[in-house]
C-alpha cells in the first residue's frame, strides 16, 4: 500500500506549524564583550548602585582649630631658662556640590594666624654658651583651594563612605619677625601652589551631618618667598616638591552639613 505525505496547515486561517526535529541541536548564545569602560565599571567604583550624596545636594562644612602655649623657666635639651608663649588659631570653611550621584565639586579656604613670642632662652654646647633676648615672630596665612570629591559607599551602608579628593590650592602669606637687642626687624612676603591627593573616610551621624577624616598622601608643591631686613636688605627663597606618603601632618578632622 502507498503512503501519501500531506502538508499540515492551521486551522481558521493561522498559519502553518512548522514541524520540528527533536534531534536539532540548539546554537549557543553569543560571549557578552565588554568595552574597557564597563569592565572599570565593574570595580564598583564609577557605578555606584547606593545613593550617598544624591545630585543636586548641597555640601557644607569646615574644619577649626585653636592652641595656645607658655614656657616659665622651661628646659629642654640643650635649650635652658625658655620664658616663652605663643598661639596658633586655623578656620577653614568648605562649600561644595554634587553635580552627580555621590560625586562632589568645591571650594575650601584657609586661614591661619600664629604667634610666637620669646623673651630670653640660652644654648650651652660643650661649655659654650649662646643667648636670646629677644625673639618674637607674627605670622598669617591664607588660601584658596578648588577640590573634586568622588565617594564610594561601604557595600549598600548609607552611613559610611571612603572618598578620593583631588586638590588645586592657591595660597599667600605674611609675616614679621623682630629680634635682639637693638631691635632687628624682617618683613616676609610668599605664595604657593600646590596639587595634592587626599583619601579619607566619611561617617554620618544623622541624615544630614557627617564627621569627615582625610589625610594627604600625594602632593605637589611650589613656594616662593621674599624677604627686606631691616628695610634696606633683601633676600629671597624658592622651592618645590613632590611626594608619595602619608604625611601625618596633614590629617585633618572636619564636620559636614549635607542639605
Amino acid at each position: 500500500m502507498a503512503i501519501i505525505a500531506l502538508p499540515l496547515f492551521a486551522r481558521e486561517g493561522k498559519e502553518p506549524v512548522a514541524a520540528t526535529d527533536s534531534t536539532a541541536i540548539a546554537k549557543p548564545t553569543a560571549v557578552e564583550t565588554l568595552t574597557p569602560n564597563q569592565q572599570r565599571k565593574q570595580r564598583g567604583i564609577t557605578s555606584l548602585s547606593t545613593e550617598l550624596v544624591p545630585k543636586g545636594q548641597w555640601i557644607f562644612g569646615g574644619s577649626a582649630s585653636y592652641s595656645i602655649h607658655s614656657n616659665d623657666n622651661y628646659k629642654f635639651l640643650i635649650v635652658e631658662d625658655i620664658n616663652s608663649n605663643g598661639y596658633t588659631v586655623k578656620v577653614s570653611p568648605m562649600i561644595a556640590y554634587s553635580p552627580k550621584k555621590n560625586m562632589a565639586v568645591g571650594i575650601r579656604f584657609a586661614y591661619g594666624r600664629s604667634l610666637f613670642s620669646m623673651d630670653n632662652a640660652s644654648i650651652s654646647v660643650a661649655g659654650a654658651g649662646l643667648n636670646i633676648d629677644y625673639f618674637h615672630a607674627l605670622k598669617h596665612s591664607y588660601e584658596a583651594v578648588a577640590l573634586w570629591r568622588q565617594y564610594i559607599p561601604l557595600g549598600e551602608s548609607k552611613r559610611f563612605a571612603l572618598f578620593t579628593e583631588m586638590q588645586l590650592s592657591l595660597g599667600g602669606s605674611q609675616a614679621k619677625f623682630a629680634e635682639g637687642s637693638p631691635i632687628r626687624g624682617t618683613y616676609q612676603r610668599g605664595y604657593s601652589v600646590a596639587v595634592g591627593f587626599n583619601p579619607g573616610i566619611v561617617a554620618f551621624a544623622t541624615n544630614n551631618i557627617a564627621l569627615e577624616l582625610n589625610v594627604g598622601v600625594l602632593g605637589l608643591n611650589y613656594a616662593h618667598v621674599r624677604q627686606i631686613h631691616n628695610q634696606v636688605s633683601t633676600g629671597e627663597r624658592s622651592g618645590g616638591s613632590i611626594n608619595f606618603k602619608v604625611n601625618i601632618l596633614s590629617i585633618g578632622l572636619g564636620v559636614g552639613f549635607y542639605l
